[in-house]
C-alpha cells in the first residue's frame, strides 16, 4: 500500500514542529526540551517556562494581575531545591520554582506543549533556557 504523498510530508514535518523531551528534572516536574535548537525548560505537560526582568535573583515580583498572566510554578510543601533548581518564598506565603535563582512562570496563552508565544512580551519576558 502507498501512502499519498502529502500525507507522509505531513508526518515528517509534524515530527520537526513538535518538540523533543530531552531531560527530566524534580522528579518530572519540569523537563528541558529542544525547541528551535534551544534547551527550554517546560512544566510536566510540555508548557513552556518563562523568566522575568523584574525579578531578581531568588526573589519573585510577579503578583496580582501579573501573576493572573504568567502563572507561577508553584512547588509544593516537602519538594526540595535539587541541582540549579532552586525554591523562592514569595510574600503571598506560596512558594514557587526556580532556575538558576529566576523564578519561573507559564504564560496564560501558550495553550499547547512547544507554544512560546511569551518570550518577548513586553520585552521583560523570556524562556526559560537550560
Amino acid at each position: 500500500m502507498r501512502m499519498p504523498k502529502t500525507l507522509v510530508l505531513a508526518s515528517i514535518l509534524a515530527l520537526i514542529a513538535a518538540p523533543s523531551f530531552a531531560t527530566d528534572y524534580l522528579g518530572g516536574a519540569v523537563k528541558s526540551v529542544d525547541i528551535g535548537g534551544k534547551s527550554v525548560l517546560t512544566g510536566a505537560g510540555g508548557l513552556t517556562l518563562y523568566t522575568f526582568d523584574k525579578d531578581t535573583s531568588g526573589v519573585s515580583n510577579c503578583y496580582d494581575d501579573c501573576a493572573e498572566k504568567w502563572p507561577p510554578l508553584f512547588a509544593n510543601d516537602g519538594d526540595a531545591a535539587e541541582g540549579d533548581f532552586t525554591i523562592v518564598d514569595r510574600t503571598d506565603g506560596t512558594k514557587i520554582w526556580a532556575y538558576k535563582g529566576a523564578p519561573l512562570y507559564y504564560w496564560v496563552d501558550d495553550k499547547a506543549a512547544g507554544d512560546i508565544t511569551g518570550d518577548g512580551v513586553g520585552g521583560v519576558w523570556h524562556l526559560a533556557i537550560e
